[in-house]
């Protein structure tokens, strides 16, 4: 197995986060591409895991924290880390040492360009990004939201804690008359893209009785004024995105509201 950095040869399997061989990897549209081409220029970096086979098979993308939806200074921030773990496509590649290589591999790269510390997400739930993974390789606890903590492993002495935004209550002024259905949305998770664009399809269908708004959270001013990376709201009331629900689920929530009209 190489670590190896991103290039031209492997954008597009990038931009759908391995997994070309999915249709929901299509039905969440070309976001994450778009988001890519705009934060390469932006400081976003990536490596790959290709297994001994020639098949990129994991992947890590961070970028400076600044450009971020988190606050902090001087470290790069751990988006995401991803072993490919489906039977489909290229099958599962997990519990092959992929995670570790790739980890230390960013941490690596992010001393060589001058970060006083590394910041990473975690989840308190044994599924996807597990905080207890990075607490194993030497990251603690910065700052928490809900199931979500924040963790960092500072390199500088004089490195700094990140924080999360405050998350706020309020939303967009309601259109009076109609249903208001509102997505946050930052572009660079395909699952969180893929519930963005079943919510943007299934509001679609009831005309000017819907109200979509949609708020570009890969502005970090937009993060620190909302307080929300990738939410989705139906009036007031939050949707549960974990896992990403199904165009017929939002189509079923907006219409109940619709009828109340």
């Amino acid at each position: 197995m190489q670590v190896v950095d991103l290039t031209e040869e492997h954008r597009d399997l990038f931009a759908v986060c391995l997994e070309d061989w999915s249709d929901e990897a299509k039905e969440a549209g070309p976001r994450r591409a778009c988001w890519v081409d705009r934060f390469l220029d932006k400081g976003l970096r990536a490596k790959l895991a290709v297994d001994d086979d020639g098949q990129v098979a994991g992947m890590i993308q961070y970028l400076p924290i600044e450009e971020s939806w988190v606050d902090g200074e001087g470290l790069y921030m751990i988006l995401c880390i991803w072993v490919h773990g489906h039977k489909q496509g290229r099958g599962n590649r997990q519990g092959r040492g992929m995670g570790r290589a790739l980890l230390e591999a960013a941490e690596a790269d992010a001393r060589a360009l001058g970060a006083k510390g590394m910041a990473a997400w975690g989840l308190a739930l044994p599924v996807w990004m597990k905080a207890s993974w990075f607490r194993k390789h030497g990251y603690k606890k910065a700052d928490r939201q809900g199931v979500a903590t924040l963790l960092w492993k500072p390199f500088a002495s004089d490195a700094r804690a990140p924080n999360w935004f405050d998350k706020r209550s309020e939303l967009p002024e309601p259109e009076p008359g109609k249903v208001n259905v509102t997505v946050f949305s930052a572009g660079w998770c395909m699952a969180a893209n893929l519930g963005a664009e079943r919510t943007r399809s299934a509001a679609g269908e009831f005309g000017d009785r819907v109200a979509y708004r949609e708020i570009d959270t890969s502005d970090r001013s937009a993060v620190a004024r909302w307080g929300r990376t990738d939410d989705i709201f139906i009036d007031d009331k939050q949707v549960r995105t974990g896992p990403p629900p199904s165009h017929e689920k939002i189509r079923s929530l907006v219409s109940r509201r619709v009828r109340k009209l």
